[in-house]
């Protein structure tokens, strides 16, 4: 492939990726004008459109979604290996990209980040917080974070965190003029802080057990939030019971700003994983931070 020919190529991904050509003219340090003329010297050569261009938006065409599927895990693949060139000195250096849940960078990031980016001062780590479970080879993360049931079975999985016990809390102030529930049944009579999930757009309704029966219950209130942080700030403003993860509050637990009820309904999930396509080259900067997030126990 001539120089030429790769430089189209580059700039062709560039724009796919961020659906604009001045945008991508940013990201690659040229003017739009001059990437404008290299997409249509790479349609020229190729006889067909590859980009479809509108006032608002620019999207690949049929025949450019193809040649993208194609061209893309190989241009992936020389950066891997060029970065990977750093793995000859002693010091592991690059750039890892990780979308993941608002309370796994508490839960699973935050202790581990400060030991990481003190032994390895080469390697900057991407944390983009996204409840929406994003498809991370469309927006080019190196890998994304979800419980062991959702991650699909084409992943490479890696457990990073132990499993997950959800509770239902409030505050003192909010039990100082309400009844604790005692069965799910007690929670129509209850405000419940909602959540609403980022994907489907629906309110989500909390996840429960009874002797190994899983069942779902929708709780009314009148707040909605879409971060799980939020949400625990606001059953500790007294503002109604929170569904969350008890190891995201288990200090304000022991320390009585925020008490829990119906334990015995409360389920557990399979911890947070790590997941990426198996058939991704990685830099030595993801995989020291993957082994570095890796769930031993004990």
């Amino acid at each position: 492939m001539r120089r030429d020919e790769f430089a189209e190529m580059r700039a062709f991904l560039e724009v796919a990726k961020q659906r604009s050509f001045t945008k991508a003219a940013a990201r690659m340090g040229v003017t739009t004008s001059a990437l404008s003329h290299t997409i249509k010297a790479l349609e020229a050569r190729l006889g067909v459109r590859v980009l479809a261009r509108t006032t608002r938006d620019v999207a690949p065409t049929a025949a450019g979604e193809r040649l993208r599927a194609g061209i893309e895990p190989h241009f992936a693949a020389i950066a891997a290996q060029v970065e990977a060139l750093g793995d000859v000195s002693e010091q592991v250096s690059g750039h890892v990209r990780i979308v993941c849940t608002d309370d796994s960078v508490d839960t699973v990031f935050r202790p581990v980040l400060p030991g990481f980016l003190r032994d390895h001062p080469g390697v900057k780590v991407e944390l983009m917080v996204d409840n929406g479970l994003s498809n991370i080879v469309e927006s080019q993360f190196d890998a994304g974070v979800r419980f062991g049931e959702s991650v699909a079975k084409d992943m490479v999985a890696v457990r990073i965190g132990p499993d997950v016990t959800y509770c239902i809390v409030g505050s003192p102030a909010y039990f100082s003029h309400r009844t604790a529930p005692t069965t799910p049944q007690d929670l129509v009579e209850h405000d419940c802080i909602n959540y609403r999930l980022p994907t489907a757009g629906s309110v989500y309704a909390w996840e429960l057990q009874d002797e190994g029966r899983d069942f779902s219950v929708k709780v009314e209130g009148q707040l909605i939030l879409n971060n799980t942080g939020p949400v625990v700030q606001a059953a500790l403003d007294g503002l109604g019971l929170a569904y969350v993860p008890r190891e995201l509050v288990k200090g304000h637990l022991e320390a009585g700003t925020l008490r829990d009820v119906l334990l015995r309904w409360c389920p557990t999930f399979q911890g947070y994983h790590l997941y990426y396509p198996s058939r991704r080259h990685h830099s030595p900067a993801f995989s020291a931070f993957v082994e570095a997030l890796r769930y031993r126990e004990g």
